[in-house]
């Protein structure tokens, strides 16, 4: 039985804010992208900077209200609460109690997309066990009536036409069974690399926050047409191509999963594989949304978002190669400082693929 909701459910967003210097409008933007990505349609949103957390339902007992109140009076009819913030079970089976809806935190959300997104058998395999870890601490809060989870929709999602299953030992014993299998993809993954090696052909590898345009750069650069679009999490699968540089020379070049912040470690974990494309490379081509130049608490916001990638990266122990490329420059409306190691660009356009091309060479010693 395919699982698929056609119908989009009603959301309102919640934004937590929890330090000093979070930028409310920037949270809010991008979990409502998120929740756009996850198909879901926002009615409303809700905002609270808290110093104290209320251990029950993490926001205040006024907010909670407040929200409450909205929920029942409300013409639309309200299907989920969107937490931006990481839930405990309790926490999560409580504001649902308290709202008489179903809510899902940021975690959640991120994870339902991947679901909704995923694939290849890889990229499944790798989503429901990214699932089953963030169900199994919180399983005995999603099991029964009371915590409105249901069984379909946003949060309840598998990927392909699996169901999540709210049984702790099948639970366990699913996921022995997929780290078994993703452990086989990984060793397959692992021979595929030692053959590139024996090519003598360096890997390049595309990297950076999601939405930046990654796989169309890619499409750009090999000339293929491989699915892109404007969301979140678009595409989950590594692609890998070869690409001519020129001169007789090659090298071999791979699209990765985007990041984000606070992207959860459960996905972390669980496409580490994946991620090990990264690690691997000759050279990073870190790609970015240029034209996401709003300032705030003194930096752009694309530049957040460098930040974010970089801490990733280098968590990974990525290479220090790296070439950074400002993309969507045709969406700029004021000119943007090029600093050292960067290259404006447009894939839309085609604006400085030539430069890319010349700087990757040079980058990987082919000049």
């Amino acid at each position: 039985m395919n699982n698929t909701v056609l119908e989009k459910e009603n959301a309102i967003i919640v934004v937590v804010s929890v330090k000093k210097d979070d930028n409310l409008d920037r949270k809010y933007a991008e979990i409502k992208r998120l929740c756009y990505s996850a198909d879901l349609n926002v009615v409303d949103n809700f905002q609270q900077k808290i110093k104290e957390f209320n251990k029950r339902t993490v926001i205040g007992s006024g907010k909670v209200e407040e929200i409450k109140n909205y929920i029942s009076s409300c013409s639309e009819i309200i299907d989920v609460v969107v937490v931006d913030y990481p839930l405990s079970g309790s926490q999560m089976k409580n504001l649902a109690d308290e709202f008489g809806v179903k809510v899902i935190d940021r975690v959640g959300l991120i994870i339902d997309i991947f679901a909704k997104g995923a694939k290849s058998r890889e990229a499944k395999l790798q989503v429901k066990l990214a699932q089953d870890l963030y169900v199994l601490p919180r399983l005995s809060q999603m099991q029964g009536t009371s915590g409105r989870f249901g069984s379909a929709g946003v949060g309840m999602r598998g990927p392909g036409e699996t169901k999540l299953e709210l049984d702790r030992r099948k639970l366990e014993k699913e996921m022995d069974s997929l780290k078994g299998q993703i452990e086989k993809i990984k060793t397959q993954r692992q021979a595929s690399r030692r053959e590139r090696l024996k090519s003598s052909l360096p890997l390049v590898a595309l990297v950076g926050y999601t939405n930046s345009g990654k796989s169309s750069l890619l499409n750009k650069l090999v000339k293929e047409n491989i699915y892109a679009d404007d969301k979140f999490f678009a595409t989950l699968d590594t692609t890998t191509r070869k690409l001519y540089l020129g001169e007789n020379k090659y090298a071999i070049l791979s699209d990765t999963v985007g990041f984000i912040s606070d992207l959860p470690h459960q996905l972390v974990d669980a496409f580490s594989s994946t991620l090990e494309e990264a690690s691997d490379a000759d050279l990073l081509l870190h790609v970015v949304d240029c034209s996401l130049d709003k300032e705030q608490n003194g930096k752009k916001e694309y530049e957040i978002n460098m930040e974010v990638t970089n801490k990733l990266l280098d968590s990974l122990g990525a290479t220090k190669n790296r070439l950074v490329i400002l993309n969507k420059s045709d969406l700029l409306n004021k000119p943007v400082l090029i600093k050292e190691n960067e290259v404006l660009i447009s894939t839309k356009k085609g604006y400085g693929i030539e430069r890319l091309l010349n700087l990757i060479k040079e980058k990987l010693n082919y000049n």
